[in-house]
């Protein structure tokens, strides 16, 4: 008697595929292009990039040409899905490559500071979304979604920051190296780790099926992480990256490197935690107990952020439409939420910087960093459309916060940072960073000042 096994799955449609191709191809394309734009008006490349998925989804191309834009990007969940995959991809390795270049040294020495500042920039910003979720016009809040729910989402949606935003505009910026950069990582942490697992609270809400078990056990996972990592985790990636630098050649390396990211990542997704979380800690585990030649990582630093990185934040803007903010109502709810966001962002940092013993530029320079939303406002963003919560106007209002606030970072970072002598541990750190791109030359993106 013989098994009757099931057919094998169909390979990508041809057209999904040539489709899937020019989008991913042309993406790239103008991400380089508006990044080296970008570069030389001084701004990171990443705001280039960004500015990619504006002009070619439904805020511009959309209203422009809407029959090209229906044949290059079609209202087809499936065909999204494909460069949704490779975009996740890179942003996660981008994450993972930023986790290898802390110094956990100093995080340690100076945890209290970075607890202070990522304290303050949830604190802050959390209350006044929430405050202004209630007051804002009750004709832009979906019919049927619970004020109150609506109100902790806004809250959430203001308070996160963007560790990829930040770390790509510290890379480019030349910054990662420098005490305030090491600091703004951390604390973006605290706030991102936070922020999801409040995301996740409120969803449960919308489900009607949060309780205190639901929450404590997300807490209960966050620690077994932290613990799992501390002790199995260190001895476990150490043994693994011992094994593949024995080969000859970056291949095994940069292989092994990228699987324990992407493990990483799928074990905190599967507990319902953010999978940059994942990849944060196992990156930071692999630059500091993994003992890895940073030469032979270069090459894996150079496609990361040449082309899964771009690619990544070209394909974030293809769901913003903007052209929703012509209405005065919502572009002046827009400004407001807007003016919100960063300064309760800025007050909170600056005030915990300042009680952490920071003085006052590291607090200016702190603030712009963490101010910064870009894609995980526009991720959280999206989760509230999905869920009900965010109607058309308010979705874009998020959406508006997320684009804005990247662009602020680079000219207050750079007049903060003139004012902020090297130090000579800095200075150090700078030395070992520049290990990184042995064997890679620099991009004009990443040679910004």
């Amino acid at each position: 008697m013989f098994l009757s096994l099931p057919a094998p799955v169909a390979p990508v449609a041809s057209h999904s595929l040539l489709l899937f191709l020019l989008q991913a191809g042309l993406l790239l394309l103008l991400a380089v292009v508006f990044g080296r734009l970008a570069a030389r008006f001084g701004m990171p490349a990443v705001v280039g990039e960004l500015f990619v998925g504006v002009i070619l989804g439904p805020s511009l191309l959309a209203w422009a040409a809407p029959g090209l834009h229906e044949r290059l990007f079609p209202a087809v969940a499936e065909q999204y899905h494909l460069l949704d995959a490779v975009g996740q991809i890179g942003v996660l390795l981008l994450v993972g490559l930023t986790g290898m270049q802390m110094d956990m040294g100093m995080v340690r020495r100076r945890f209290g500071a970075a607890a202070g500042v990522g304290f303050g920039g949830l604190v802050v910003p959390l209350g006044l979304g929430i405050g202004a979720g209630f007051v804002l016009p009750k004709t832009l809040v979906p019919e049927g979604t619970d004020l109150t729910v609506f109100a902790l989402f806004l809250g959430v949606a203001m308070c996160v920051s963007a560790i990829p935003v930040i770390a790509k505009t510290l890379i480019e910026m030349n910054l990662l190296h420098r005490n305030v950069g090491q600091l703004t990582l951390a604390a973006g942490m605290i706030d991102d780790v936070f922020g999801w697992l409040m995301l996740s609270i409120v969803s449960a809400m919308v489900a009607q099926a949060v309780t205190a078990g639901t929450v404590l056990l997300s807490l209960a996972y966050l620690i077994a992480i932290v613990v799992f990592a501390l002790t199995l985790g260190r001895p476990l990636v150490s043994g693994v990256l011992r094994l593949a630098g024995k080969s000859d050649g970056p291949g095994a390396t940069v292989g092994t490197v990228v699987a324990l990211l992407l493990l990483a990542s799928a074990g905190t997704h599967a507990l319902g935690l953010e999978a940059l979380f994942g990849a944060f800690v196992c990156g930071i585990l692999i630059g500091s107990a993994g003992k890895v030649d940073p030469a032979r990582l270069a090459p894996l630093r150079a496609v990361v952020l040449s082309v899964f990185a771009p690619l990544f934040f070209a394909t974030a803007g293809l769901r913003m439409d903007l052209t929703a903010l012509i209405r005065p109502e919502v572009l002046l709810t827009g400004l407001a939420v807007l003016a919100l966001a960063v300064i309760g962002k800025f007050a909170g940092v600056y005030a915990g910087a300042r009680l952490s013993r920071l003085n006052k530029w590291e607090g200016l320079a702190l603030g712009a960093g963490l101010n910064a939303r870009g894609v995980i406002g526009i991720m959280v963003a999206t989760v509230g459309m999905r869920l009900g919560i965010l109607g058309v106007e308010i979705y874009t209002i998020v959406i508006l916060v997320a684009i804005v606030t990247p662009l602020m970072a680079p000219p207050i970072l750079r007049f903060a940072m003139k004012r902020l002598d090297q130090t000579a541990e800095e200075q150090v750190r700078e030395t070992e960073q520049q290990a990184w791109n042995t064997h890679s030359a620099k991009s004009p993106q990443e040679q910004i000042l």
